[in-house]
């Protein structure tokens, strides 16, 4: 048996490639197309892009619609894809809508404060009088648009005759309306955005006690205001029962152990009086909104 030739490897078949006796009879439909997952992604890209260049092309070549048209060219050259693609898009669609709606007013008194405070209550009455007090000395009134504190502003300002605006959220967990005591008004999907466009707005910020939302754009603000991140302005927080147990805290844990710089605790001021607030912002300019953006600097 050591006598027989090896079988040259070219001529071996494998079991693998053994034919299967009497194979089933299948018909020849045409030539066979193999599928590549990541290339049907990008064709499907492709194609969507292309849709929406066509929707902003049919337009009629509008200003505020080329603005989409200049982000979506960018985010094509920056080599994003898929969901990011279109996320980036949404971002700049949250931020072109606010800008269009601020670059028509004065920089106003923005007002923040719980969504839960209804009419008759005290803080709802006090915020309402801002809103009248505000707008009877020709200030516009900047709210999240959405109800309690945010609609007692701008439904004193809008009473009175003068102008209110609503920067709303839409909160999907939460059955939450715009207020209808604006003159102008968008909603927003990102937090982000929105508490862009209520910052930028504003030449002076007022504080009503609120929660977690109250306290988070509180304290974005004086971030902003301690880093020099945008212009300063005045900070007022209504009601000493409610902010001083919060003064107390950043005094004794923070300012203490030198988490705080000295004066950064001057940034605000805790008032009861709300005429403090109308005198101080009759007192400083009207300048419009777009004069108050820094970033460009």
């Amino acid at each position: 048996m050591f006598d027989k030739k090896k079988q040259p490897r070219t001529e071996r078949v494998s079991t693998r490639q053994r034919p299967v006796a009497n194979p089933p009879l299948v018909q020849d439909s045409g030539p066979k197309i193999v599928t590549n997952p990541r290339a049907l992604r990008r064709a499907e890209n492709s194609k969507r892009r292309e849709l929406f260049r066509k929707s902003i092309s049919s337009s009629g070549g509008n200003k505020r619609t080329n603005k989409y048209e200049t982000w979506d060219t960018l985010a094509i050259q920056s080599g994003l894809k898929g969901s990011d693609y279109y996320r980036s898009l949404r971002y700049a669609k949250d931020l072109n809508q606010g800008l269009l709606i601020l670059e028509k007013y004065t920089q106003g008194v923005t007002v923040f404060g719980s969504r839960f405070s209804g009419e008759g209550e005290f803080e709802y009455e006090q915020a309402r009088e801002l809103g009248r007090l505000l707008a009877v000395n020709q200030q516009t009134v900047v709210t999240g648009g959405g109800p309690g504190i945010m609609e007692a502003a701008n439904r004193g300002a809008f009473e009175a005759g003068g102008v209110s605006l609503g920067l709303n959220i839409h909160l999907p967990m939460m059955d939450e309306t715009p207020n209808t005591y604006t003159n102008d008004s968008v909603t927003f999907h990102y937090f982000f955005a929105r508490k862009v466009m209520l910052v930028a707005a504003s030449k002076m910020f007022v504080f009503f006690p609120g929660g977690f939302g109250t306290l988070d754009e509180l304290t974005e603000v004086l971030v902003l205001l301690q880093e020099k991140k945008i212009m300063p302005a005045p900070v007022f927080l209504v009601g000493s029962k409610h902010w001083k147990p919060f003064d107390d805290y950043l005094r004794e844990s923070l300012e203490a152990r030198g988490f705080l710089n000295p004066g950064d605790l001057d940034i605000y001021k805790i008032v009861d009086d709300i005429e403090v607030i109308v005198n101080t912002a009759k007192a400083m300019p009207k300048n419009l909104i777009v004069n108050n953006f820094t970033d460009m600097q």
